[in-house]
């Protein structure tokens, strides 16, 4: 599959300073997080997606849209990671105005995965299955299913492999043996409300 002949994500007017605008508050988060240990694991995959992205648009061509959903998906994740998602201050502010007995700001960031990259994952699909608009939203929830499960598994296998004394701190379980479950569906939550959305008032492509 060729590249796309006109790539030219950096110089595009929105795209370019979206990135620039990220890579800001990234470095910003970077100084002095509450975890350097949880923080440099949280970190692996804003390291791996976004060379992934950046390929795959090469190869696709996403839309602004798309690209706006994964910048603000990952500004949450980077958020959450210089502080712990268990420990997120906006996490605080939700419990007070939600009256949760937790800190939700991990259940928020795991429902913005499916939320926000649910698109993207409906353009890549699109672009390489050339199906049907049916076809490919279905399919789109379903590899955010399945992403999100591999995630749980991932982020456990990090801790016990990568850093074991890190525990409760990495995994963000807030003492709920159901926390990986809640998490995944509320990811399979999000991307439903956006591909449907998408399907019933998006482009017809």
């Amino acid at each position: 599959m060729n590249a796309c002949p006109q790539y030219g994500f950096f110089r595009d007017p929105i795209r370019g300073p979206l990135v620039a605008v990220f890579a800001l508050l990234w470095g910003w988060l970077a100084v002095a997080p509450s975890y350097r240990e949880d923080w440099l694991l949280e970190n692996l995959l804003v390291v791996a997606g976004v060379p992934i992205f950046v390929w795959l648009d090469r190869r696709v061509g996403f839309s602004r849209l798309s690209t706006l959903a994964v910048v603000l998906f990952l500004a949450a994740h980077v958020y959450g990671a210089h502080y712990t998602y268990s420990e997120a201050p906006f996490g605080f502010w939700l419990k007070e105005v939600g009256g949760t007995v937790r800190n939700p700001y991990d259940r928020l960031v795991h429902f913005l995965f499916g939320l926000l990259l649910a698109l993207p994952m409906r353009e890549t699909l699109a672009h390489y299955a050339k199906a049907g608009r049916g076809w490919t939203h279905v399919s789109a929830w379903i590899w955010i299913a399945a992403l999100s499960t591999f995630y749980e598994l991932l982020e456990w296998g990090a801790m016990l492999v990568v850093a074991p004394d890190l525990g409760i701190a990495y995994l963000g379980t807030q003492g709920d043996i159901f926390d990986a479950h809640k998490d995944s569906a509320l990811a399979v939550a999000g991307a439903a409300v956006t591909l449907t959305a998408h399907f019933l008032f998006g482009r017809r492509t």
